[in-house]
């Protein structure tokens, strides 16, 4: 196992493991993180996760543990995996199940003061319509047709059906579609979870928050954004669902039987992989990529579902009922990026792509603080464009049920101000702000090394949760 003699300190809040730590490391394992969350760190095996997957085909110096690592499946959540393509692999189980599981901001006009007495009545109508839960079905039966649509056309589908505007296409990562899908490499049983699946929130980590912008970091950038103290804002984090879920599990399975085939050894089979220009790596990489299109069209349909909400709540108290969208970023995707001259493909599970001078959001946990920040350079350099995604989890779910009951902790969370609507109060325990890091910790990482600027601090008025 990974132990602090093993890390040697390259900087202030970055660490490496050399590859001479393990045989068959590839490369060196590159780690950010304070001396307050390498402690939460090594409560896991993340590390020994992250080690694993330096030993990939192909793999690019050096894989990335981003503050908010844990341990996941194969690959730790908050890991970063570059490879090349011309001779290097392609994962399903590093790029994550939940297929570009993301977070959207979404800003108002008005101050959240302005609609205090209806807040209750606006997180009321949210919670009964935004389908939530397992095996929630939301407002749209995909046809054979549509589903091919979705999955190929992305958010761009849902705002040609009326779900948005056209203007909301500009503030989502890739435009809300991407381009390299492939409709016909996803399953018949991933498209059937999904028939009845877009437009819900799902369950776990995911929810719809009321939020306020209680601290502007940098007004510059905050002005550029649209976004000022006292803001009313509402943020949305859910995935590709069923869908993605599946599409993972059917291709872990399909490399799992192939790598024998290509010569390919991995230390955990959660790490199951193919050559990325072998006819194997290239229907995964397609069917990754249509599930994400899935993604961007459940979120786009979730914004339509609250920008309804907010303006049923609102009608007669407030004028400028506008609901924009700030920006999105996904996570759990697999995407090629250019680096010093040569084509890599950048796996990224529980780590979001972020470009210099875009905004990128790192949500906290339920009841916590969440942050809109811009990307750097210096991310591009050094982290293959990449940052942490969130808070990331320091206990499992079932620890998390043994600390608190959910109507305990929706007790809990109401004397803080912050109303909450769940279908499971057995999750809403999962997902207690103490199972989680802390996410001002994550921020300070974030910003000391400089892989983005914090712009602003926003803070829950209510949450949703499935």
């Amino acid at each position: 196992m990974v132990t602090r003699n093993d890390l040697k300190e390259r900087a202030r809040y970055v660490y490496e493991i050399p590859k001479s730590f393990r045989e068959g490391m590839r490369v060196s394992a590159r780690v950010y993180a304070s001396p307050e969350l390498m402690e939460q760190i090594f409560s896991d095996k993340s590390l020994d996760q992250l080690v694993n997957t330096a030993m990939l085909p192909g793999v690019v110096e050096p894989v990335i543990a981003m503050p908010d690592i844990h341990q996941g499946y194969g690959c730790p959540v908050g890991g970063v995996v570059a490879t090349r393509t011309a001779d290097g692999v392609i994962s399903p189980g590093v790029t994550g199940y939940d297929i570009n599981c993301g977070v959207r901001l979404l800003a108002t006009q008005v101050e959240a003061e302005a609609i205090r007495e209806r807040q209750q009545t606006l997180v009321d109508l949210l919670f009964t319509q935004i389908p939530s839960g397992v095996g929630g079905r939301g407002p749209i039966h995909l046809s054979e047709g549509d589903m091919n649509a979705v999955l190929e056309r992305g958010a761009e589908w849902a705002v040609k059906r009326g779900y948005g505007r056209k203007e909301d296409l500009a503030r989502i990562e890739e435009g809300g579609v991407a381009r390299d899908a492939r409709a016909d490499a996803v399953t018949p049983r991933a498209k059937q979870r999904g028939r009845d699946e877009l437009g819900t929130l799902g369950s776990g980590n995911h929810f719809v928050e009321v939020q306020r912008v209680e601290r502007i970091l940098n007004p510059d950038e905050a002005e550029r954004l649209g976004l000022f103290p006292g803001q009313l804002c509402f943020m949305i984090h859910s995935g590709s669902r069923g869908l993605g879920h599946q599409t993972c599990s059917d291709y872990v399975n399909l490399c799992r039987r192939a790598m024998p085939r290509h010569g390919i050894r991995v230390p955990d089979q959660e790490l199951a992989c193919a050559p990325f220009h072998s006819a194997e790596g290239q229907d995964y990489y397609h069917a990754m990529r249509a599930a994400t299109n899935y993604a961007f069209a459940n979120r786009q349909v979730l914004t339509h579902a609250i920008r309804e909400a907010w303006d049923q709540a609102a009608v007669g108290l407030v004028k400028d009922r506008d609901v924009r969208v700030v920006y999105e970023v996904g996570h759990n995707v697999a995407t090629l990026f250019e680096h010093e001259g040569e084509q890599l493909l950048v796996h990224r599970k529980g780590a979001a792509r972020t470009e210099a001078g875009k905004p990128l959001i790192i949500p906290g946990s339920m009841g916590t603080a969440s942050y809109l920040l811009v990307g750097t350079e210096k991310a591009e350099r050094e982290a293959f464009g990449t940052c942490a995604h969130g808070a990331g989890r320091v206990m499992s779910r079932s620890q998390a049920k043994k600390q608190v009951e959910g109507h305990a902790l929706r007790e809990q969370l109401e004397a803080q101000g912050i109303l909450a609507r769940t279908k499971s109060y057995a999750g809403l325990a999962e997902e207690a702000p103490f199972a989680y890091k802390d996410v001002d910790a994550v921020i300070r990482v974030v910003d000391t090394t400089g892989l983005a600027r914090p712009v602003a601090r926003l803070v829950p008025l209510a949450v949703v949760k499935g």
